[in-house]
């Protein structure tokens, strides 16, 4: 067992004493506390872009700049009455809450925030754990974090919340498989499951480090990703989960004061980690240029910089899931399904096809200038027939009928 710990993470090399155990221990807590300040500020900052782009000002009476809007929201949450329908399974609809919140945390777990560092003496990564199955790892949270869904709406004993985890339950199918083929894409690249592995592919040594960056080899898989993570973390255009005019307020229509509160904390604490596994995946983690004058071992190098540039990474990620917030309206419960699984699946088989022939062609000593295209217009026929194979709607829901 102490060899398969030892395995996972440099830290554990050795024996195991209480300075490497506090170690782990105040690593959890920080990256606890960096998401829950995280969300904090992203709530905040979301508020204030759309006010902007709707030209209000937004939050500006709770602190400075209204910094403490979102901390004053969640105190008076956590003092509100907990109410609890009769008809409701009460164990269920209490553990409900937790599962998700917790299934977001451990995904972040994964994620390499910065560089390896030292710390009383012991060399450790500025990440929770650094496991050989990483992506894995991911992708059984990604689909655990359901669980909290479906059991709050199943619990609460209403109809509106069943409603809601049922579409969330056939939405995570949709768009898992969508979800999981972009990741592939990137695998094929880095043939490794280890999220540090595929950051430190991404390293940066000047300016043509930029090259090695996933997102340019597999910029399709990048788009597919995004628009597959917005749509597993109900993130409108595809909060179809939570629709007001439809469903009241989705499968946490029953929950109030703090339960409501972590609910809405997993949910951006889930995009800031599907963002910040976007950012591991195809933009490099935490790399970037260090300050040239300063030396390397420097602990503004070796602490600081990878800090600073993950999150700048990060905050551009963001602020694109603020824009299409303000920007896109809500899609139809029909157009959500075609956009999964007429679109996404088959655009990320198509891409798995012409990535994996190239790499393949690449190793073996191809021409590629001949096998590339001769991909390309093969999986598009394919794609074509696949798609010409298919009833029209109508016929569809006839036969149904």
């Amino acid at each position: 067992m102490n060899r398969l710990l030892a395995a996972g993470d440099p830290l554990l090399n050795g024996p195991i004493d209480l300075t490497v155990v506090l170690i782990v221990i105040g690593k959890t807590v920080a990256i606890f506390a960096f998401l829950l300040v995280a969300v904090m500020f992203y709530v905040w900052f979301m508020r204030k872009v759309i006010a902007d782009m709707q030209n209000r000002v937004g939050p500006d009476t709770a602190g400075p700049w209204g910094l403490l809007q979102t901390l004053a929201d969640g105190i008076k949450l956590f003092f509100k009455e907990q109410s609890v329908p009769d008809t409701a399974d009460r164990r269920v609809f209490f553990l409900a809450p937790y599962i998700s919140l917790m299934t977001a945390f451990l995904a972040f777990a994964i994620v390499p925030i910065g560089g390896k560092v030292s710390i009383a003496g012991h060399w450790t990564y500025i990440q929770l754990a650094d496991i050989p199955i990483g992506i894995l790892f991911l992708l059984m949270m990604s689909g655990l974090g359901l669980y909290g869904v479906m059991l709050a709406g199943w619990a609460s004993g209403s109809k509106y919340p069943l409603l809601g985890s049922v579409r969330a339950s056939a939405q995570l199918l949709s768009y898992e498989a969508a979800f999981g083929l972009a990741i592939v894409g990137v695998l094929l690249q880095t043939r490794t499951l280890s999220t540090r592995a595929i950051a430190e592919q991404q390293s940066w040594t000047g300016i043509t480090s930029l090259g090695r960056w996933y997102v340019i080899p597999a910029f399709i898989a990048f788009v597919i990703y995004i628009i597959s993570a917005v749509a597993e973390t109900n993130h409108p255009p595809f909060d179809l989960v939570e629709a007001e005019q439809e469903l009241v307020g989705g499968f946490h229509t029953e929950y109030t004061g703090i339960r409501f509160a972590i609910f809405f904390l997993a949910e951006f604490m889930n995009l800031i980690t599907m963002s910040a596994i976007a950012v591991t995946l195809f933009l490099g983690g935490p790399s970037g240029p260090s300050l040239g004058f300063l030396p390397a071992d420097n602990p503004v190098n070796t602490w600081l910089m990878p800090i600073f540039w993950f999150v700048a990474k990060l905050l551009a990620l963001l602020f694109g899931t603020v824009w299409i917030r303000a920007s896109l309206p809500r899609l139809r419960y029909d157009q959500l399904m075609d956009l999964g699984w007429k679109w996404l699946i088959e655009l990320a088989f198509l891409w798995i096809m012409v990535s994996g022939t190239i790499i393949v062609g690449r190793d073996q000593g191809w021409n590629l200038f001949l096998v590339v295209p001769a991909t390309v217009v093969g999986a598009i026929a394919v794609l074509g027939l696949l798609r010409l194979s298919m009833p029209k709607r109508s016929e569809f829901l006839e036969e149904i009928r």
